[in-house]
């Protein structure tokens, strides 16, 4: 067993650790395991934030990204910043909302604002749907990680398997407590690692950032670092809104920011986290770094990764393996523990509404195995980059956007009602899926439209057709139906 493989190993047993310790002293009731009782303050949810950020996706898709498109990859950047932004103002509604009424998922919050439990099915269905290949996306990045970083003594099939077992393990045990002790090693580790291999890799490969980037305008053309072709200004702008409008769209992300302890909470992390977002820059200078480096990957989100093994010593590279092991982990364990609360309190739950908090918390644990099995399934037989896979999941998530903005501002009370914001949600998920299983884009589709517009984000296209959907169907209903509660 090399160095690399034993730094990896003992990661993944000190993340083990800490995420079966984070139990004790809790007794794990329903609000408990999923939203920490709400009781976490301004250090977790930042963590559980910044979770959000720094996963595989960032870790090997950003990097990736850099190295094989080149100029695109900064709208990796541009999202979350605004996404953080926009949270200032909602969030604090959201949560005061969901304190008043008990909610502890996304589902919850629709159920309770729009009267309808099978409108909870829905969004459920449509958040694990989404989930799912972002859950995908932790797992195929783990096995990249631990194959390459092990110089290829463990199979990334098998570091996908051993992974998830013990992330599995500690969900089931910990819940949302297990995530957020294990986020805070990650995010020491991924700092730290991100920050080094920006700085040192540019400086001693190229001579420096300038140079790096003058030689790789040489190698690539000045076009590689500018937007262009199917990933022109349009998709940029596109993809940006859409990434930010759907940032908390995320069941995860929406079930951490119900564990703050106060409103406050999110103000101060919303001043915070767009400022810890310049550290994606360093991740890129690694991913441009790799591009003169180790030339012609056939799969890009190998850079950082194949980069480190050329220029470091085997225990450095298990450094690094180790930091992005647990950028899997700790989103994967609140994707499994998310969708399996979606999955038993309100799909299931809708069809058995005696069913106790007990009985929900212990079905949510059997089902988070069965998540884990189908997410590993998808990861065997997909064969998507990181950042394609991510943005299919954020195309569809953010379908939830317009009916949730709309329920919490007091001056829409009531435009909005169940049977519209279920119809526009079912639109957009069925516009998004259709133009996604058969590549199609509004350019193809309609080649007569002004040629600015035919590389809008698909998610962008369904968001539209959401809304116009959401507002008509709830106009054409409202008498049947009281409106939506304010929050």
């Amino acid at each position: 067993m090399n160095i690399a493989l034993i730094i990896i190993a003992a990661s993944l047993v000190l993340a083990i650790y800490l995420g079966v310790r984070a139990r004790r002293g809790k007794d794990m009731d329903l609000e408990q395991w999923t939203v920490g009782g709400r009781g976490f303050g301004t250090i977790f949810v930042f963590l559980l934030m910044a979770g959000e950020i720094y996963t595989t996706f960032t870790f090997l898709g950003g990097s990736g990204w850099a190295y094989g498109e080149g100029g695109p990859a900064f709208y990796i950047l541009g999202y979350g910043t605004l996404a953080y932004v926009t949270s200032y103002w909602l969030m604090p509604v959201v949560w005061r909302y969901a304190k008043e009424n008990k909610v502890v998922s996304q589902a919850d919050f629709f159920v309770s604002k729009f009267g309808s439990a099978n409108l909870g099915v829905l969004v459920s269905l449509v958040a694990v749907v989404a989930m799912v290949p972002y859950l995908a996306l932790q797992l195929t990045g783990l096995g990249i990680i631990v194959s390459t970083a092990s110089y290829g003594t463990i199979s990334s099939t098998v570091a996908v398997v051993i992974g998830l077992v013990a992330v599995t393990g500690y969900v089931m045990i910990s819940g949302i407590h297990g995530s957020a002790w294990t986020a805070a090693v990650k995010d020491v580790m991924v700092l730290a690692v991100a920050i080094f291999l920006g700085i040192f890799l540019p400086l001693s490969l190229h001579g420096g950032f300038g140079p790096m980037f003058e030689q790789i305008e040489q190698a690539k053309g000045s076009e590689f670092l500018t937007l262009r072709g199917d990933y022109d200004v349009t998709w940029f702008i596109t993809t940006v809104l859409l990434s930010a409008l759907g940032f908390y769209m995320w069941p995860h992300t929406f079930g951490a920011a119900l564990t703050s302890s106060s409103e406050d909470v999110f103000r101060r992390n919303a001043v915070i986290l767009p400022l810890y977002q310049l550290i994606l820059l360093f991740i890129f200078f690694v991913g441009f770094a790799a591009v003169l480096s180790v030339p012609n990957l056939a799969n890009g989100d190998l850079a950082l990764l194949r980069i480190s093994v050329e220029a470091f010593p085997p225990w450095l590279v298990g450094i690094v393996g180790a930091a992005g092991l647990l950028t899997a982990l700790v989103p994967g364990s609140l994707l499994l523990m998310v969708s399996a609360t979606l999955l038993v309190k309100n799909v299931y739950g809708a069809f058995a509404p005696r069913m106790t908090e007990e009985r929900t918390v212990f079905y949510a644990k059997l089902v988070v195995p069965v998540v884990g099995l189908a997410a590993l399934y998808f990861t065997l037989t997909g064969g998507q980059s990181i950042v394609i896979l991510l943005l299919l999941g954020y195309s569809l998530v953010t379908q939830l956007f317009p009916a949730l903005l709309l329920s919490v501002i007091p001056a829409t009370n009531g435009i909005v009602n169940k049977f519209g914001a279920a119809a526009g949600i079912v639109a957009g998920v069925a516009i998004v899926t259709g133009l996604t299983a058969t590549g199609q884009t509004l350019g193809t589709l309609f080649a007569w439209l002004p040629e600015g517009l035919h590389t809008v984000n698909v998610g962008i296209v369904g968001l539209v057709v959401n809304v116009i959907v959401m507002l008509a169907v709830s106009a054409a209903t409202r008498a049947s139906t009281a409106p939506a509660e304010a929050a």
